[in-house]
Formats: structure tokens, sequence, C-alpha cells
């Protein structure tokens, strides 16, 4: 089978699959680290994406106590602005999980190429970021890798993408067994660089991370090497300058170096929204209903 780039992402490869299970594979999305994200339709022809892990990672017992663990609980999050779980491959190889496909750019292209997002888009953002949050916490994971690589921009709002899967990538916090911290320098929280246990409070660090790139256009510990970013990440105040000014103290509160003292998830929505109680499904439709956000390239889909 030939598969055309273009709406089907890149064309598959002569050694990729063309079937996983139930799943027809018509394309590839991306490949990172963990593994290679293809475009597939189900057996009523809807399209989904399935993320097939890495061999060598897939080979490890540890590993795959983990996978299992973190899908399963995945798949209790409610969709309110994600991309919900759907089915999952945890015993036979190639281990591999299927989420529902969302079609527009990430938002870390999309600012790449067309600058900060306008005003009522990104208040959109923060509000659908932050609801996606609320809903992945609720099922009792930490994000661990919020970063504009995993928002996706659809033609209805921000969609988070990639909650709980990289906890899998090690049992334990800070580095990995390779050295290498799980996550993306600009995006990772202080007590993480330092040792410290990940709690929901670090999402909410990565959640600010994303709201100010989304609004200026740079991540607000920018640097030119990681080791720079890091300590800045740890010792430095984060670069606000150009952040809409009702964004601004949000923001700052919620990139403070102490997890203590930042808000929850839900202090956001009662501050960016006037009710921190409000049901997120009537959240995640209000977002909707005033979402004016770019849709484009589909072939940026999970390429963690």
């Amino acid at each position: 089978m030939t598969t055309h780039a273009g709406e089907n992402g890149e064309a598959l490869r002569p050694d990729d699959p063309e079937r996983l299970g139930p799943y027809r594979l018509v394309g590839r999305l991306g490949r990172g680290g963990m593994g290679t994200v293809y475009l597939g339709e189900d057996s009523a022809g809807r399209r989904v994406a399935v993320k097939v892990i890495n061999r060598e990672l897939a080979g490890e017992g540890t590993f795959r106590e983990r996978f299992r663990r973190e899908v399963t609980a995945a798949r209790q999050v409610r969709r309110f602005c994600t991309a919900p779980v759907m089915d999952a491959e945890l015993d036979n190889d190639p281990l591999y999980v299927v989420t529902e496909y969302i079609e527009g750019p990430s938002l870390e292209s999309a600012v790449a190429e067309r600058g900060p997002l306008p005003g009522s888009d990104l208040e959109g953002l923060a509000v659908g970021v932050a609801t996606a949050l609320a809903a992945i916490h609720g099922a009792g994971i930490v994000h661990r890798d919020l970063k504009p690589a995993n928002v996706l921009l659809s033609s209805t709002g921000p969609r988070v993408i990639d909650f709980g899967i990289a906890r899998a990538l090690d049992a334990t916090d800070g580095p990995t067994r390779t050295g290498q911290f799980v996550g993306t320098p600009n995006y990772l929280p202080p007590e993480l660089l330092r040792g410290e246990q990940v709690t929901p409070a670090s999402d909410v660090f990565s959640w600010g991370c994303v709201v100010a790139y989304a609004g200026t256009g740079s991540a607000p510990f920018a640097g030119s090497t990681v080791p720079e970013i890091f300590y800045r990440v740890v010792h430095d105040e984060p670069k606000l300058d150009g952040l809409d000014p009702g964004l601004r103290d949000i923001v700052a509160a919620a990139l403070d170096k102490d997890p203590r003292n930042r808000p929850s998830v839900q202090d956001l929505l009662g501050r960016l929204v006037g009710n921190g109680k409000a049901d997120p499904a009537t959240l995640a439709e209000n977002v909707r209903a005033g979402w004016h956000g770019p849709a484009g390239d589909p072939t940026v889909q999970a390429r963690t």
C-alpha cells in the first residue's frame, strides 16, 4: 500500500506496519524519542492517532508495567479540552496507544509561523489548557510534559495531548536512567530540576510557561543552552514583557519557584473565568464558542 503526504501526513515507509489490531494505518504524523505516531482509521473509518512505542522501551519489563498503569489511568480522563485515550495494546508487541485524532497545528508551530495569539484566543487557550489540566488531575495524573508542542489548536479550541505518557519513561522524579530529564527544558518546573517531587503544581508552572509563550512568542526562561535554561528556571524571574496585562499577574503566580505558593488549577480557573467551581463541560463549551484559533497542518500531532 502506498500512502501520499498531505492530509494523511507523510507516506508510510516500507518497514511501517499497515495495520495494528483493528486499525488501518494510512500515514505518519511524526516520530519522537518514545515512538512513532501514525494516522489510522478504525473499522468505521474514523480517524485516530496511533502511537507505537519504540521496541527498545517496550522490551523493558519495568517500562511495560508503568506504561500499563499510566495508560489505564489516562483512559479515565474526561475529554474536555483533551485528546482522549480510546484504546491501547498493553500486552502484545508492538505496544501502542490510540487517541482521538485532532486536526490542527500545535501551539508551538502556530506561534512560530504566525506570532503570538491575539487577545481573545489567548484567553481561550489559557482557560482551555487549565480545563484540560483539571480533567487530567481529576484522574490522578500529572502531565509532566505540558509544552506548546503538546497543545493542538483545533477548530473547536485548544486540546492537550500526551498526558500521563511521560511518567512511563521513568519510575522516579528527576533524571531518567540515561541522565536526561523527562520533559522539555523551557517548560520544566524548578522542583523537578532540584530533584523534588512532581505534583499537580508542577503542571501549573508549565501552564504558566505555555501561556507566556502563546502570548509573547518566547518562553519565559529562554536561554541559548540547556544548562542556562535550567539555571534561569531555578533562579531567575520569568520574562513576561509583552504579555497581556490581564494575564500577567496570574501567569506570574503560576511561575512561583515554590510549588506551595502556586495557585491550583481550580484557582486558575476561578481567576480566569470568575468561577473556579464551573463545570468542565461548560468551560470547554465556552472556549469552543469564542475560539477563532488557527486550524492547519494536521501532521504535527503527538510527536513526543
